[in-house]
C-alpha cells in the first residue's frame, strides 16, 4: 500500500532517505558530477527544502517524491561550498553553476492559484508500481490550486511524459537546450493541467 505524506510530517530523520530517492530519480542527469550515488546523496542532502516535498511511502520507507510550490518558493536551495566539499573543486563548482542556472528563480508566467510540481522521482525498486501516480494524484487533491504546471521535463524522459499525459497534463511550451551534446536532451517540455 502506498501512503503519501508531507515530508515535514516525517521530519529531518527522513532527509537522507528522501535525498536517496531524489538522487536515484535523477541519476542520469548527475553523472557528469559523479557516478557514485552515495557521494551525490552526501552532496545534495542539505539542499532539499522539505517543506515543499511530499513523499510516497511503502512499508514506511520513501519510495517516491515530488515537490509542490507556488512557482516562486524554491524546492531546492543549494550551497556551493557544500557541493565542492563532497564533489571536489571542479565538479562541485560545475554543480553550483548548474543548480544556479537551472533551479533558482521562479517558474515564468504563473498566475495566482497555480502550483508548480517539481522533482518527481521514484526509487528504482518501486518503478512501474504507481508510486509517481500516487504522489501526483495527492498533489492534485491539495486545496488552493486550480492549475498545475510541470516545467522543463527533459524530452528524453518519455516515461514521465507519458504518465503526465495520462493524468491529463498537456504541453504548453518546449524550450531547446544548448547542452544536447553532453546530456542527450534536445528540449525541455512544460506541461499544464487545469482543474474545474
Amino acid at each position: 500500500m502506498i501512503t503519501v505524506v508531507a515530508a515535514t510530517e516525517l521530519g529531518e530523520e527522513y532527509r537522507r532517505p528522501i535525498t536517496e530517492v531524489f538522487v536515484h530519480g535523477f541519476a542520469d542527469d548527475f553523472t557528469s558530477l559523479s557516478k557514485d550515488h552515495r557521494r551525490l546523496v552526501n552532496a545534495f542532502e542539505h539542499m532539499l527544502v522539505l517543506e515543499e516535498f511530499h513523499v510516497a511511502l511503502i512499508d514506511g520507507r520513501p519510495a517516491g517524491i515530488a515537490a509542490c510550490t507556488d512557482g516562486v518558493r524554491p524546492s531546492v536551495r543549494h550551497r556551493g561550498a557544500e557541493l565542492r566539499r563532497h564533489l571536489g573543486l571542479v565538479r562541485g563548482t560545475i554543480g553550483d553553476l548548474v543548480f544556479r542556472s537551472e533551479f533558482t528563480g521562479s517558474v515564468p508566467d504563473l498566475k495566482e492559484g497555480t502550483a508548480s510540481i517539481e522533482f518527481v522521482a521514484t526509487s528504482p525498486e518501486h518503478r512501474g508500481k504507481g508510486v509517481a501516480t500516487a504522489v501526483i494524484t495527492h498533489l492534485l487533491a491539495l486545496p488552493g490550486h486550480t492549475e498545475y504546471v510541470l516545467a522543463d521535463v527533459a524530452d528524453t524522459n518519455t516515461a514521465a511524459l507519458s504518465l503526465y499525459a495520462t493524468l491529463g497534463f498537456t504541453e504548453y511550451r518546449r524550450r531547446k537546450v544548448k547542452h544536447t551534446r553532453w546530456t542527450g536532451i534536445d528540449s525541455y517540455v512544460s506541461l499544464k493541467l487545469t482543474q474545474a
